[in-house]
């Protein structure tokens, strides 16, 4: 059937109506004269052709029930269009239909949105109608509007409101229980290996966070951040004041600011002089209070409501990082953010933390691509200039788009990565710990030796495929050829998962004492094999670094990240 043949309707008809150009609605719809239902679903879009009894006419009103009906609500559109429309189309079409459900949500989200009344009364008779439908949106709880008779279960305010649907996706992820999985498999491992792994799964994460942005904290930089860490939960952090003061704990004191940024900020990558390719443009800093006042007020009801943990950390990491609130700093606190938001909810066991940083640094094309889902629409709408110093001016009117975002594929993809950080690195971690305590207790029972000193055996040999290079050999001239083969012979045996098969060439080692016992290394052994498991490959140069010209993401991964949410010094 040939495309001129089909009729926009719903959103995409009022937009063509209305000449706007918001970020696209995930699905666009059409009418067709002949044939039945059809739908074609891309990652990126869904489009539905109708068959010719699903026409809703030419009136605002019928496209606006057709799109509150068969595509949800996008309050991006709405906004624009209750602005550009005649006040008496709707005022007419809510006449029309004062009993009707889409009429009246129609009617509630035009003077929330707007700010104005419609000439019309108060509904005095008929049911209550939820603002968005709780089998298809994440919703908060509900507060009544007696003038239009609707449950206003919105999880924001008209100054910002992402939403998020519940696919199939999402209602999979849910059924899963992760939160549950992720006790019944600590469950699994002693509470003394536990209680040592926990100091390094937080220093993990923050090393991983670090390294998403292609930066080596310093010893210091590491406690502080991992001290955050350890508050996540358990105080506050949804306040301005808390905000600013997470800030300026993690940054560089020079760039630490006492309010959010007075200067418009971008995302970009330098090609010398007056080359500046831009990936994101972040809001003009005169929206920012409002949007930001927004964001808070969105996520503390989320957080208060029924609304599962994973959904919420999207909304008020991502939205945070969207909003890009400060200099610098804004990546790791994004990433801070679902953690606190994780153990807020409880989705995180006590006195643990989810390595999510982790995952997201090993999968950091699909970090960017979770990015791009907002940005890559966004910068495609947004006017502006940059001047030879490379600062930005932005010419448009831009916060609407950073107001109502559609998080929903950002939330399916956070539950990947956090279903990723349980099932792989969380388990990959107390295995290791695991295993390493099983070679240590082989080893014992070889030579009693010093527990540095076999944390410093065990290290060696898993540098070198399970043996003790001849240029390490000196290091334990003390020890006989046959200890050390038997020792070599636990290593291997033991890192493949197994148990050790004997001492090698078939000749019985007696336990000797070898020293005394010292302080362990353990967690210093840990981190330096995880970060050679993890390693940044450093082979291909990355597109560009923070430098004092303008304000940019710096990047970081296994591939050259082109959002690495950290905004470079300016």
């Amino acid at each position: 059937m040939a495309n001129m043949q089909l009729k926009p309707v719903g959103y995409d008809a009022l937009v063509k109506r209305y000449g706007l150009n918001p970020i696209p609605h995930w699905c666009v719809s059409h009418v067709a004269p002949k044939g039945d239902r059809k739908t074609v679903v891309t990652p990126d879009l869904t489009s539905e052709t109708y068959p010719a009894r699903y026409d809703p006419g030419d009136s605002v009103g019928g496209h606006l029930e057709f799109a509150l009906k068969y595509e949800g609500v996008n309050l991006e559109i709405l906004r624009a269009v209750f602005r550009a429309a005649e006040a008496g189309d709707l005022t007419a079409y809510v006449r029309g239909k004062p009993s009707g459900k889409y009429a009246r949500r129609a009617w509630f989200l035009y003077e929330l949105m707007t700010g104005k009344r419609l000439d019309l009364p108060n509904l005095a008779h008929g049911n209550y109608v939820d603002l968005l439908e709780p089998d298809r949106y994440y919703v908060a709880p509900s507060v009544r509007s007696r003038r239009h008779r609707i449950n206003n279960n919105l999880p924001g305010e008209a100054s910002f409101c992402p939403l998020v649907r519940r696919t199939e996706s999402l209602r999979k992820y849910e059924s899963r229980t992760l939160d549950k999985k992720a006790r019944a498999l600590l469950r699994r491992y002693p509470e003394d290996l536990l209680r040592r792994a926990v100091s390094y799964l937080y220093t993990k994460e923050t090393r991983s966070s670090f390294a998403i942005e292609h930066v080596e904290p310093s010893a210091q930089r590491t406690a502080r951040f991992v001290a955050l860490l350890r508050r996540a939960g358990k105080d506050d952090h949804l306040n301005k004041p808390a905000l600013i003061a997470l800030q300026r704990a993690i940054v560089d004191e020079r760039f630490a600011g006492l309010d959010y940024r007075d200067f418009q900020n971008y995302v970009g990558e330098s090609f010398g002089t007056n080359r500046e390719l831009v990936h994101f443009v972040a809001p003009k800093p005169e929206d920012l209070p409002e949007l930001m006042e927004g964001w808070l007020q969105c996520s503390r009801r989320m957080l208060d409501a029924d609304i599962h943990a994973v959904v919420t950390a999207t909304v008020a990491a991502f939205g945070f990082v969207f909003l890009h609130p400060f200099e610098d700093g804004n990546g790791r606190l994004h990433r801070f953010l679902i953690h606190h938001v994780l153990a807020r909810k409880g989705f995180t066991p006590a006195g643990i933390v989810f390595p999510v940083s982790a995952a997201m640094l090993r999968q950091m094309d699909k970090y960017d691509e979770t990015l791009e889902c907002f940005s890559r629409p966004l910068l495609e709408r947004i006017e502006y200039r940059l001047n030879p110093r490379g600062e930005m001016t932005v010419l448009t009117e831009t916060a609407d788009f950073y107001r109502y975002p559609d998080m929903t594929r950002i939330a399916e993809r956070l539950f990947e990565f956090v279903e990723a950080t349980i099932e792989g690195e969380l388990v990959g971690e107390l295995d290791f710990l695991a295993r390493h305590d099983r070679i240590k207790r082989g080893l014992q029972e070889i030579v009693d030796m010093p527990d540095r000193r076999l944390d410093l055996f065990i290290r060696l040999c898993l540098q070198n495929k399970g043996r003790l290079a001849k240029d390490k050999r000196g290091q334990f001239a003390g020890l006989t050829d046959d200890e050390v083969a038997a020792m070599e012979t636990v290593v291997q045996a033991r890192t493949r998962g197994g148990s050790t098969v004997g001492p090698a060439r078939g000749r019985r080692i007696e336990p000797r004492r070898h020293g005394e016992h010292g302080g362990g290394c353990l967690r210093e052994l840990a981190m330096q094999m995880a970060r050679a498991r993890s390693i940044v490959n450093r082979s291909r140069r990355p597109f560009s670094s923070a430098d004092a010209s303008s304000s940019r993401w710096t990047i970081a991964g296994d591939q050259p990240s082109r959002y690495a949410l950290r905004l470079g010094t300016r």
